[in-house]
């Protein structure tokens, strides 16, 4: 999963507030179709990247003419890395709806609403900071 560049930081905590929402609805309703729709979001932000992810065409198009320029920047390998994860979480609890295990899927809901919630209401990135400690105990590769 390579990098791309670094990304204005506001619009990942844009986009999970935009995720907790939905999958607050989800946990409610339980409709899976709405869960299956963030899988897809999260698939795109993980594996094709930031830039054409939903929530971040949203962001660029509505959200950021509005606030400014900023000179801050975020490295987007962590950012995608959460995506990923938010990507499993969420691809389990449509499963889990789907085949009508219906506590896989508010489990697996659950647990993607937490992480969400804490970077929208505190600007904790918990997939990111999962990607900091990985990093940091993975053994640099030698060059050759």
């Amino acid at each position: 999963m390579s990098a791309g560049p670094a990304v204005d930081p506001r619009g990942p905590r844009f986009a999970a507030i935009l995720t907790t929402i939905v999958l607050a609805v989800v946990l409610v309703t339980q409709w899976w179709p709405l869960l299956a729709a963030q899988t897809v979001v999260f698939a795109i932000g993980a594996f094709i990247g930031l830039k054409p992810a939903p929530y971040s065409i949203v962001y660029r198009a509505l959200v950021a003419p509005r606030l400014g320029p900023t000179s801050e920047r975020e490295d987007a390998a962590p950012l995608r890395f959460a995506q990923a994860v938010g990507f499993v979480f969420a691809l389990v609890g449509t499963i889990g709806f789907a085949l009508d295990v219906t506590t896989l899927g508010i489990v697996a809901t659950a647990f993607a609403l937490f992480a969400a919630f804490l970077n929208a209401a505190f600007n904790f990135c918990l997939g990111c900071e999962m990607y900091l400690l990985i990093k940091r105990f993975t053994p640099a590769r030698a060059s050759s």
